[in-house]
């Protein structure tokens, strides 16, 4: 099994700190997002990894690479304890330049010669996992029962999901099958509430599914991989896996703000510091108090800081779900 994370796209929703940094090196507290994901699939044992990016995007070459000067610092000044959280990643990252920004279908193309016969699992680097068994994992899981290809799958009861692929699906003999994939519907014409996370698991009958694609695709439109994956449904060759963890949005601003709190929550030693200063915000605002905006936030900063219960507060690194 091989990995294939998407990350070339300009990121132009946060702009403008996407200008000169790429988005999926955006941290939820001090760890990139991109990081989180490599390590979701480390876990399920994935050890080959192609990241495609964009001429833009050498930040994230340079992340993963080992960082000399900091060993030196560290091992020099003696805090050799800070050598764990710089050592380079136990997996084998491949990085290839999209030259064109003509859709994820396009980027996918470029992919197969890395693939070869290999399955693999593709991740959009918007979504990321904050708790729960490796996604990665799951898909393949699902995928050893039937060799079909997996698409990571949850119900969004309300709210929009016209920025999502939205699913059809029946089941069959206790597996969850795939009918229909519309990819971005208009309000109101979704065929369910069942969206696609940023992970899916594809045999290389995708390569020849999205050739085929090609040449119906409108050109004044970015080639997605929706096309293919319902021609493999055409075949009954797709099944749903329903999502059993915790993902967060990181694809708009106010996604990105909810994935921050989310992961602070899940991080031991920002949690009780994290929850008092939301009840204190909270009871601010409640309480009319947001009219007062800069001295009400320092005042309630400052009281945070006092508590000393934050990270030098307490003094342990908590654990990252997504590493599990």
């Amino acid at each position: 099994m091989k990995g294939i994370i998407l990350a070339a796209g300009y990121g132009t929703r946060f702009l403008p700190g996407s200008k000169t940094i790429p988005k999926e090196m955006f941290p939820l507290i001090d760890t990139p997002a991109i990081d989180l994901i490599v390590r979701e699939m480390i876990q399920a044992g994935i050890r080959d990894i192609l990241i495609v990016t964009s001429r833009r995007k050498k930040p994230l070459e340079d992340y993963f690479d080992r960082e000399v000067e900091l060993e030196y610092s560290f091992n020099d000044s003696g805090v050799v304890e800070k050598l764990a959280l710089i050592e380079p990643l136990n997996v084998n990252l491949f990085f290839l330049r999209q030259k064109r920004m003509a859709g994820t279908g396009d980027a996918l193309l470029l992919t197969e010669p890395f693939i070869g016969n290999s399955p693999f699992i593709v991740a959009y680097p918007d979504d990321v996992q904050i708790a729960g068994p490796s996604l990665s994992g799951q898909l393949q899981e699902l995928y050893n029962d039937t060799g079909c290809t997996v698409l990571a799958a949850q119900e969004v009861p309300t709210g929009d999901i016209s920025r999502y692929g939205v699913m059809q699906t029946e089941m069959r003999n206790g597996v969850e099958y795939v009918t229909n994939m519309v990819e971005k519907p208009p309000p109101g014409t979704e065929p369910s509430r069942l969206v696609g996370f940023g992970r899916y698991l594809y045999t290389p009958k995708l390569y020849e599914a999205l050739k085929e694609s090609l040449p119906h695709h409108p050109r004044n439109r970015e080639f997605t991989q929706t096309d293919a994956i319902n021609a493999l449904v055409a075949e009954g060759g797709v099944v749903a896996q329903r999502i059993d963890g915790q993902l967060v949005d990181l694809g708009t601003p106010q996604g990105y703000l909810h994935a921050f709190i989310e992961y602070g929550l899940k991080r031991n030693e920002f949690r009780g510091d994290l929850l008092r200063f939301m009840a204190e915000v909270l009871a601010r605002e409640t309480n009319g108090g947001g009219a007062h905006g800069t001295k009400a936030q320092e005042t309630g900063l400052q009281g945070t800081g006092a508590q000393g219960t934050g990270a030098q507060g307490t003094g342990r690194r908590g654990g990252k779900a997504a590493k599990q």
